[in-house]
């Protein structure tokens, strides 16, 4: 091993300069505070590597302290042992089943003389010291995405109103190829997590098989190293994509080093970059963002010497899962109670269920589109989702018998069928409906009016309907009691047909003459 360096480099070619213009050792030490027998000790050394002032320009550090301090045995001028592409190795090494063992196989084969394992281990664990701390964790292509918000917001203008608000910045990193996606969304709730994760997922063209997240509350609903309970929808959204998740350890940096080194990083990029433009909508900023990690990307990496976009598509690809043929669904699960009327809420609007399950607990499925209703595990009702219009949703096939009948009469239903006897029938059934707060209300009277025009002729119906839309009677009893003739001739007088006026009590003009 080496003796320890009493000069730098700096200090060395300062000595051979002021040993060149005849300083002498003696004054030379006193200038670098070291001792006069270590100035004599250089001095010496430089002579016998037949080093002079002034040193040829490319004379670098590491070659002069080889001139000077060669190993014992070491000749000047012998060949070295072939160095590997350390890089290249690096890159490798996130290969999945590649190892130290068979890159340095490789190694010997086109190199027999080269370094041992040993030596060769050793060479290649300095070079990842050198690299970021991240860098130094193995990862392999396509194991893993380190997930997480950045602490730091961007701000959106409101072109109308002139206010600020605030988005955060969702970073997705892959664990092999350093590979970056990262969006702005309003929140960090569980509808904007699941969102970006879809939209993460579509940016790599496939899914690795971990998904590494933060404690976050939208993702985690309770952290643990040995058994984490993961949020229900988040851990649908993971079952459709066919990934895992393993949450970082609380209060454990290291566990997701990858991750804030990338997010880090993505702040240069979004932050510091964009930091003189205005947006003035979610959607600009987004793609001012996609331009920015366009570039991060793009940019090789200083001690590797590729871009994170050449080691996806060289090591890391191949080695995703596919995507599934759909994109995953935000859905939001809920627990509801059955009311006695059959339905559950979900956002001031109303669901039927079968009838069976009255007072009965079930989980609720809410996507943008559908609500989903299971009980038990067994989907029971399925709807779509209403946001105007009536606020009951009842599905007939959900109904008892009676309730279903009821549910059959529409005011339409009853126009048509009063239609079919005639316009003044139709027009008394308007006129009961109207009569009505709701014609709903109506129904019933509805209903009797049938019942009591069944059996009889059209031509009296008509005759009957028209004196009681004359009248004003809209109900029941009043047209009953027209059709029974309290109000209608027995007869025909004088040959003429029966109308409405015609009756037994009514004296007739002839009585007053």
């Amino acid at each position: 091993m080496p003796a320890k360096r009493e000069l730098t480099m700096r200090q060395l070619r300062q000595m051979l300069r002021l040993a060149h213009e005849g300083v002498s050792a003696r004054e030379i030490g006193r200038r670098l505070g070291v001792a006069r027998s270590t100035v004599q000790d250089y001095l010496k050394r430089t002579a016998a590597a037949g080093l002079i002032w002034p040193l040829p320009e490319e004379t670098s550090d590491d070659a002069l302290e080889q001139r000077l301090f060669a190993r014992p045995g070491f000749k000047t001028g012998q060949r070295r042992r072939v160095e590997p592409d350390w890089a290249e190795l690096a890159r490798e090494m996130k290969r999945p089943g590649v190892n130290l063992m068979i890159l340095w196989e490789e190694y010997r084969d086109a190199n027999p003389e080269g370094y041992g394992y040993s030596r060769f281990c050793d060479l290649f664990r300095g070079f990842e010291r050198r690299l970021t701390p991240v860098m130094r964790q193995h990862h392999v292509a396509g194991d893993k995405v380190f997930v997480d918000y950045s602490g730091k917001r961007i701000g959106i203008v409101n072109p109308v109103t002139g206010e600020i608000r605030e988005a955060e910045i969702f970073v997705a990193v892959l664990g092999a190829s350093n590979l970056t996606y990262a969006e702005a969304s309003w929140t960090q709730k569980l509808a904007d997590w699941t969102g970006a994760h879809v939209r993460m997922f579509r940016f790599f063209g496939g899914t690795p098989r971990l998904l590494v997240p933060d404690n976050l509350k939208s993702g985690v609903n309770k952290s643990s190293f040995y058994d984490p309970e993961i949020n229900r929808t988040y851990g649908a959204l993971t079952s459709h994509y066919d990934v895992g998740v393993l949450p970082t350890r609380p209060r454990k940096p290291r566990d997701k080093a990858k991750v804030e080194a990338g997010v880090r990083f993505a702040q240069f990029y979004i932050l510091g970059r964009l930091r003189r433009q205005t947006f003035f909508s979610l959607a600009e900023c987004n793609a001012a963002i996609a331009r920015a990690m366009e570039t991060m990307n793009g940019r090789p990496m200083r001690k590797l010497g590729i871009s994170r976009r050449e080691l996806f598509e060289k090591i890391e690809r191949d080695a995703l899962g596919p995507l599934p043929a759909t994109d995953w669904e935000f859905a939001e699960w809920k627990r509801a109670r059955v009311s006695i009327d059959y339905h559950i809420e979900v956002e001031s609007f109303f669901y039927s269920v079968p009838h069976a399950l009255i007072h009965a607990e079930v989980d609720v499925r809410v996507t943008e589109r559908m609500i989903e209703i299971f009980h038990r595990g067994q989907r029971v009702g399925l709807h779509e989702r209403r946001y105007m219009g009536a606020r009951h949703g009842t599905a007939p096939e959900h109904m008892p018998s009676a309730h279903r009948r009821y549910a059959a009469w529409t005011p339409d239903r009853f126009r048509r069928w009063a239609a079919t006897i005639g316009p003044h029938t139709e027009g008394l059934i308007i006129a009961v409906l109207a009569a009505r707060r709701h014609p709903e209300q109506g129904f019933r009277t509805c209903l009797g009016l049938l019942k009591l025009y069944r059996g009889v002729d059209a031509a009296q119906a008509e005759a009957v309907s028209a004196r009681a839309l004359e009248i004003g009677a809209l109900n029941c009893k009043s047209v009953a009691a027209l059709l029974a003739g309290k109000s209608r001739a027995s007869g025909a007088r004088d040959g003429a047909p029966a109308t409405l006026l015609d009756h037994e009590n009514l004296r007739g003009p002839g009585y007053y003459h």
